[in-house]
């Protein structure tokens, strides 16, 4: 008997995903596998793939369509990795878990570091972040559009199509796929906010679901992915903006770090505060790292 519905987008990756948070779900209240269902809806995301986000609808492609399934009660829940959810979320839906955290890392594909890339080499990357950070630390590499899942991104690697791409660690671990790449300290590469979180939604008004899930909700990941949106939020950082955080937990401090670039990496800020949970950090370190920030990085941001 069905007692759950689970909305995920239908990638190798986000089948994964939803089959960890359904483990879970079952794991936490002694139900059979076949309890949970797990619905695939496809997004308009999946759908484009030639074109970069920022410029088709941003993040919302990846889920609107869950959204509208989840509002229209025909899922019980939707699977999300968080960094790929918009900031601004629909009053009517919250975030009710986080699984723990994988590696938050970015791993380097086709060479074994950025400093034995060629000059002038291409590397393929759809993120702004990604982009504004390889150009930073290499202003010499051609930086291309590169879209598609895990297996079709190594596919136009291994056909010659760019030199190098980079791919969270997170997603190509829970692939199976940790052999591939090297990772990216995030002393060298911050990463993308929330990257290596799996996120949960639910109806607001749906206690029932929202106490089910809230059972497999990992605090710390909750916590320091939180923070990281709020300075998102802050910011009103969205899919074009090149924004990097990374937020910690240890014992009761929480330390958040960030970083904004100009799009070209010409300049940069950097940026840490620390507190407590429940403190509005994002906001603290938004108001630190714009007033430091060159007029190239602090046009980018709406705040």
């Amino acid at each position: 008997m069905i007692r759950f519905r689970l909305g995920t987008r239908g990638s190798p990756l986000a089948l994964t995903q939803a089959g960890m948070v359904r483990a879970g779900l079952c794991a936490a209240h002694d139900w059979p596998e076949d309890a949970v269902e797990l619905v695939v809806i496809r997004t308009t995301g999946d759908r484009v793939q030639d074109r970069a986000l920022a410029e088709i609808g941003g993040k919302a492609l990846w889920t609107k369509e869950l959204d509208r399934a989840l509002l229209d009660g025909a899922i019980d829940a939707a699977v999300h990795s968080m960094k790929d959810v918009e900031t601004i979320r629909p009053e009517a839906i919250r975030i009710a878990a986080t699984l723990p955290r994988a590696d938050v890392r970015d791993r380097l594909i086709g060479v074994e570091s950025l400093d034995v890339l060629r000059r002038g080499a291409v590397v393929g990357t759809s993120s702004p972040r990604r982009r504004a950070q390889l150009l930073r630390l290499r202003p010499d590499l051609s930086i291309v559009l590169f879209r598609g899942n895990v297996e079709t991104r190594l596919a136009k690697l291994a056909a010659g199509e760019v030199d190098a791409t980079l791919l969270a660690a997170a997603g190509l671990d829970r692939l199976g796929r940790s052999d591939v790449g090297h990772a990216i300290g995030t002393d060298v590469m911050l990463p993308a906010p929330a990257q290596g979180a799996v996120g949960i939604e639910v109806r607001r008004a749906d206690a029932a679901a929202e106490a089910l899930v809230a059972a497999i909700d990992d605090p710390a990941t909750h916590a320091c992915v939180a923070a990281e949106r709020s300075l998102l939020a802050s910011l009103s950082a969205d899919c074009h903006s090149p924004v990097a955080a990374l937020a910690s937990l240890a014992g009761e401090t929480l330390s958040l770090r960030g970083q904004l670039l100009s799009e070209d990496g010409e300049e940069d800020v950097v940026g840490q505060v620390e507190g407590v949970p429940g403190e509005d950090l994002g906001g603290a370190l938004a108001a630190d790292l714009l007033a430091r920030a060159p007029e190239a990085v602090r046009r980018l941001f709406a705040a």
